[in-house]
């Protein structure tokens, strides 16, 4: 099952402000870091700030599910209550099932931290051979979150079809099953 071709990982900062260069995206290069101490498979990482919205959103997880072949998407920003906080609705739009784990883990690690990650929508899911992930955009509840949940995302993306990817077990332990 080892894959000959480096994983095509996205990370898609969702903010009017960032998008617009009034805000500095922190999301992006958090995750970006992130992803470059933990993987030690090859991988290809493409970056993408957009505004918030929820057609904008569907519409840019749509091409990089389906056009693009991003093995692991990972989306910064809109996961709140405010009005425009509109990822959670744009992923039900395009995502074909839905992993609700991964939102009730990274809030249950998020809140030994802070009291508001209860407010946080985060959820996962799946699209073709692509998983989504919503997480937040501040590095460190980055890190927070994606510790949380990062050990199972590799036999995730084997079960799906997707690009095989290592982890440093310094940092993560990928678990996947014993073969019988």
């Amino acid at each position: 099952m080892t894959s000959a071709r480096a994983a095509h990982i996205a990370i898609v900062t969702v903010s009017d402000r960032a998008a617009a260069g009034i805000y500095e995206d922190k999301g992006g290069p958090g995750a970006e870091d992130w992803l470059r101490a933990t993987i030690t498979s090859p991988m290809r990482i493409t970056r993408k700030i957009i505004p918030d919205g929820r057609e904008t959103i569907a519409e840019t997880l749509r091409a990089l599910c389906d056009t693009e072949g991003a093995d692991l998407t990972l989306i910064t920003g809109g996961t709140g209550p405010a009005p425009r906080d509109l990822t959670p609705e744009a992923m039900a739009d395009v995502m074909e099932k839905e992993l609700p784990g991964f939102g009730e883990e990274m809030r249950r690690a998020s809140l030994r931290e802070v009291p508001t990650a209860i407010l946080s929508r985060q959820t996962a899911g799946i699209r073709g051979q692509t998983l989504m992930i919503t997480i937040p955009g501040k590095p460190s509840a980055i890190a927070t979150c994606l510790d949380a949940v990062f050990a199972a995302v590799p036999y995730c993306l084997d079960l799906i079809g997707a690009a095989r990817i290592e982890t440093d077990p310094a940092r993560i332990t990928a678990f996947r099953p014993k073969a019988k």
